[in-house]
């Protein structure tokens, strides 16, 4: 499959040192421009960087991250991983990805969506109560920006705008997708503002979101829209064999669960349980051909175009990120094209 893209995304999780203490988050954001320029040499279609306000994650720009990755590479697409939509400004989110395109040579992507963190609503100073609206206002303002030359719009949650030119323009086209986490009106959203969809699957069998891929194609067919791509984002990490990777993981993975966990009320994970998600989940693990094989198998089960491995875990060193990123573009991806090629993705 050659249209396949396979790309990896981070959110700068911080990490920890080999002494056991926590990576400052000013070295983070330089090793993950480090991996970002990894990526691009080893064969990587893609790097997206999500945003989060909290101590946990570095990056709170991704943009200025991205234009950092930009300047050292050629190829590699350059995208976020959401970008919260809902707490931002459409026209300076815009402007910053209109940059990116520009000085990357129309590399930029942008996966607009709400989060599954809360932090930037306050500290933007965004009512929660306002969450839907906020979305659904500003999706469509944004949308209107990269596709007309002057925008009139008005709404509820920022000041209106009348033949408004906003800059730079846009050379090249700008690439956006919706980042929806499996909410059936989501995914209708996606097919009403006439974008693909990123569907972030991070736990369970993949397959169980055959229903959302199902409702965008009826959703689009009544609508009489295009059937635009559609990509997966879920956890993953290579090693040289299944042991080692599982080995590496655990610890970090557990770490970055019950931590989260503590917050909205799961129970803490268990070995079995972790090991349960990479057998038969959506946790991407081990070694290249274990890899190769469950992202092949995923594609072709759901019909993408795009899968993203996320390839930080909250602690993670980056040492073991960068072998996992040099593995994935060296060794997983040509074995996920050759496996496609044998059995086709269906139509």
């Amino acid at each position: 499959m050659t249209d396949l893209s396979l790309g990896i995304d981070t959110f700068g999780d911080v990490t920890r040192r080999a002494d056991g203490s926590l990576t400052p988050q000013d070295q983070v954001l330089r090793e993950v421009v480090a991996e970002g320029v990894l990526a691009d040499q080893v064969g990587v279609d893609f790097i997206g960087i999500g945003e989060h306000h909290r101590d946990d994650f570095a990056v709170s720009s991704p943009e200025m991250v991205l234009a950092a990755i930009a300047g050292q590479t050629r190829r590699i697409k350059l995208g976020s991983a959401v970008t919260v939509l809902s707490s931002d400004d459409p026209v300076r989110v815009f402007q910053r990805f209109s940059t990116l395109n520009a000085i990357s040579g129309g590399r930029a992507e942008v996966i607009v969506g709400r989060g599954s963190f809360t932090e930037s609503f306050p500290l933007f100073g965004q009512a929660l109560e306002d969450y839907e609206l906020l979305f659904e206002e500003r999706l469509d303002l944004f949308t209107r920006l990269i596709r007309e030359p002057s925008v009139t719009w008005q709404g509820q949650t920022r000041a209106p705008l009348q033949d408004q030119r906003v800059y730079p323009t846009l050379g090249a086209p700008l690439t956006t997708w919706v980042g929806v986490g499996g909410s059936p009106a989501s995914i209708v959203r996606a097919v009403r503002y006439d974008l693909p969809l990123m569907l972030a699957i991070i736990g369970g069998d993949p397959r169980r979101f055959l229903p959302h891929i199902d409702l965008y194609h009826r959703a689009a067919k009544q609508m009489a829209r295009p059937i635009h791509p559609i990509g997966v984002h879920s956890h993953g990490f290579v090693a040289a064999t299944d042991e080692a990777a599982w080995e590496t993981l655990w610890p970090h993975y557990r770490a970055m669960h019950d931590r989260i966990g503590a917050e909205r009320g799961w129970p803490a994970t268990t070995k079995d349980r972790f090991l349960g998600e990479v057998a038969h989940g959506s946790l991407y693990a081990g070694a290249p051909e274990t890899v190769a094989r469950k992202i092949a198998a995923t594609v072709r089960d759901l019909g993408l175009a795009r899968f993203d491995m996320k390839y930080s875990s909250g602690t993670l060193p980056h040492a073991a990120m960068m072998d996992s990123i040099r593995l994935y573009g060296s060794r997983v991806i040509p074995m996920v094209r050759e496996m496609l090629a044998e059995v086709p993705v269906p139509a």
